[in-house]
């Protein structure tokens, strides 16, 4: 198997390399040269596997310079009880016959993060190992607010690599800042951007871009990698939970082999329901591909209309790892139904960063639509399902999950579809306990005067749920980094950092 890059990078290179590497030389995304369709009786061989046989099974597909028993050592050192407290690690939950949701914020920092950038920093080893590398590697993220506490947490002290991650400094969470600011690590920094996510993405993908700082870092022996899901390192472990749901279905009977089901995710960058597609064309018996996107809704127009307009102002909400509004991995999906043409991608990317919008043709759209359906839920919206979903099922979930339970119902609506739909819990409710609770309680006023750290415990209590244990002591932690930096200022700062 090898990758090329969407915009037509010519070098066809390895697993390792494009793991290695993070993003094309030209600025596009790796993606593998065809994606390999298992065979039924493949499928059916996964029947008995177990979440680390179906991760080995599905990756070694896709990687193939890498040893067997080393991948199979990432694997297992990556999905075990000392990292994830259900060994299931990605546990089904059903609400009713056809509403199960899919729990994936069973990892360290309370998130679906954790199932790939656990993984990551062990891929991203043994790949520079194969490749004979002796480079420090900087990993170099923007985060909206997931991404970054999960990728210190799974890069710390890992040798020859240092993390560097660039967050809106107002458009995270109080929790999802302070996983971050406390981390600990040798390797590890952290800084707060004046400024929206898309902002933060942006300067990262400007420095990436900037060849003459790539020849000045090669120079001093480092080179820059990603833990961003434009890194398909970081893509690649999401596609297997739609596998293993697939078959935990059919363990507990609620399907029988062969019947399809819709997935439902919740989405921002695009990077998670971009994994179910790549599940599908693998052959999982998937129907839809429903994206959930709440205020800040390009993604859903985009579906609508074919045109991807990121010229509307970026809106705060309650569900702030959503708050963006350029999808990066769209350009795998692009690059996909215009039938592998790089230099559509090219130019539809480059009217995106010009013009800051693009339109796709009407053959592209169709074969989007084929696959996908696209809505989103308002602020309102979003703490009624909260609220709705606990008096109903007695089940709590955070913002963006909440999100996803919306849409499924738009969705149902307008299609009558009853299909069986897995959707993606992406975080835990604790992560995100103030807007919990407000849609729990019918008078917030009493919840003003009270810290995200205390409403941990008045969500505990109102739930009568246990406080998830990365969570319990953070705010005795003490604060580790607080460097904030202006958008136009990230570079600099990085050089600042590796002097």
């Amino acid at each position: 198997m090898e990758y090329i890059s969407t915009r037509g990078y010519e070098n066809h290179i390895t697993a390792s390399h494009a793991i290695v590497s993070g993003i094309a030389p030209d600025g596009g995304l790796f993606v593998p040269e065809f994606i390999p369709i298992l065979s039924q009786d493949e499928l059916i061989g996964l029947y008995k596997k177990n979440f680390q046989d179906i991760a080995f099974f599905i990756m070694k597909k896709f990687i193939t310079d890498i040893k067997s028993e080393d991948l199979k050592q990432c694997i297992s050192e990556s999905y075990n009880p000392k990292i994830f407290d259900n060994p299931l690690i990605c546990p089904l939950r059903s609400l009713t016959d056809s509403i199960v949701m899919l729990e994936l914020w069973h990892g360290p920092t309370c998130a679906f993060k954790d199932i790939a950038l656990q993984l990551l920093p062990r891929l991203l080893t043994v790949s520079a190992k194969s490749l004979g590398e002796g480079s420090t590697f900087v990993i170099l993220t923007a985060t909206s607010g997931d991404t970054g506490k999960a990728a210190l947490e799974g890069f710390k002290d890992v040798p020859k690599t240092k993390v560097v991650v660039f967050f809106p400094q107002d458009g995270v969470s109080d929790i999802q800042k302070s996983q971050m600011v406390t981390q600990e690590g040798k390797n590890v920094h952290v800084i707060g951007v004046k400024g929206n996510f898309d902002h933060a993405q942006n300067g990262v993908k400007e420095i990436f871009a900037d060849k003459i700082l790539a020849r000045k870092l090669e120079g001093m022996g480092i080179k820059l990698s990603s833990a961003n899901s434009i890194n398909w390192g970081r893509l690649l472990p999401q596609i297997v939970y739609y596998f293993s749901s697939y078959i935990s279905l059919l363990k507990s009977s609620h399907i029988k082999f062969g019947d399809k089901i819709n997935v439902c995710i919740p989405t921002g960058n695009f990077g998670n329901i971009m994994a179910g597609y790549y599940a599908k064309r693998m052959g999982l018996p998937i129907n839809k591909l429903i994206i959930a996107t709440n205020e800040n809704d390009v993604l859903a127009r985009f579906v609508k209309t074919g045109v991807y307009n990121a010229t509307k102002e970026l809106k705060t909400t309650i569900s702030p790892s959503m708050d963006i509004l350029v999808s990066s991995n769209l350009e795998r999906l692009l690059y996909e139904v215009s039938g592998h043409n790089s230099e559509k991608i090219f130019e539809l990317m480059n009217s995106l960063k010009q013009d800051h919008n693009y339109k796709i043709d009407n053959k592209m759209l169709s074969l989007i639509r084929e696959d996908f359906y696209a809505d989103y839920a308002t602020e309102k919206n979003t703490l009624k399902t909260i609220r709705a979903v606990f008096h109903k099922y007695k089940y709590t979930i955070d913002p963006h999950t909440a999100v996803g339970l919306h849409v499924y119902d738009k969705y149902v609506k307008k299609t009558e579809d009853q299909t069986l739909t897995v959707i993606a819990s992406t975080a835990s409710p604790y992560k995100f306990n103030r807007s919990v609770m407000n849609a729990l309680r019918k008078k917030t006023h009493s919840l003003e005067n009270k810290d995200e750290f205390e409403l941990l415990n008045i969500l505990s209590a109102t739930t009568k749920t246990l406080v998830p244990r990365p969570l319990k002591n953070l705010a005795s932690k003490p604060i580790l980094h607080n460097t904030i930096c202006e958008k136009d200022e990230m570079k600099k700062v990085l050089e600042d950092i590796l002097k």
